[in-house]
């Protein structure tokens, strides 16, 4: 098998492997492009986004400055809860735990001065389960949740190959450069457009 040969059998095999990722990333972008559209349809439903869970007195030593997530770790097990969070001030006088799954979210607001918890479930909606997948990421949670930070870092890669074998295929067919010429000018003109005036 010649290099050529090898070289669309990965082109193609990996536009096979990566054809769900390509797929969850191109839907997902339609959310982030057009959230206040469907924000607006679900407020013309009168549907909640959030729901109570529960408001109960709660009494907690938040430091002023430092890494929340201990803080947040301790309020969502003190609130019997577990899974992937995230912790962030909601200015000086809240602190915010945001427990995510693909398929439901919870949040936690720790009101400092009231001495009160407030726990929140969010309604599921398919555009937040888009932009959820798409946007989650990092080493922070352990668990399967690294693995898919790994699976994400094996994707961002195996896209990067696919470019790059694509390229090679299109210029070992000189009967399409000139196209590919115009195509990949034309890519990268917009781009910059918008990167050097943005």
């Amino acid at each position: 098998m010649t290099f050529n040969h090898l070289n669309r059998r990965l082109h193609l095999y990996l536009a096979l492997t990566l054809l769900p990722w390509f797929f969850l990333y191109g839907v997902s972008s339609i959310p982030f492009s057009h959230a206040p559209f469907f924000d607006q349809r679900d407020k013309a439903g009168g549907q909640p986004d959030w729901t109570k869970r529960f408001e109960r007195a709660y009494d907690l030593e938040v430091p002023a400055e430092g890494d929340l997530r201990p803080i947040g770790a301790k309020i969502m097990a003190d609130a019997g809860l577990q899974g992937a969070f995230g912790a962030y001030r909601q200015g000086p006088g809240q602190v915010n735990v945001y427990i995510y799954t693909f398929w439901k979210s919870t949040q936690l607001k720790y009101l400092i001065a009231e001495k009160k918890l407030v726990a929140e479930d969010r309604r599921f909606r398919w555009d937040h389960f888009l932009t959820g997948a798409h946007a989650k990421g990092g080493f922070e949670q352990g668990g399967l949740h690294d693995l898919w930070g790994v699976v994400v870092d094996l994707v961002c890669l195996g896209m990067l190959v696919w470019v790059a074998t694509g390229l090679f295929m299109w210029w070992k067919l000189p009967s399409t450069r000139r196209w590919g010429w115009l195509a990949l000018i034309a890519g990268l003109l917009t781009f910059g457009t918008f990167v050097f005036t943005l």
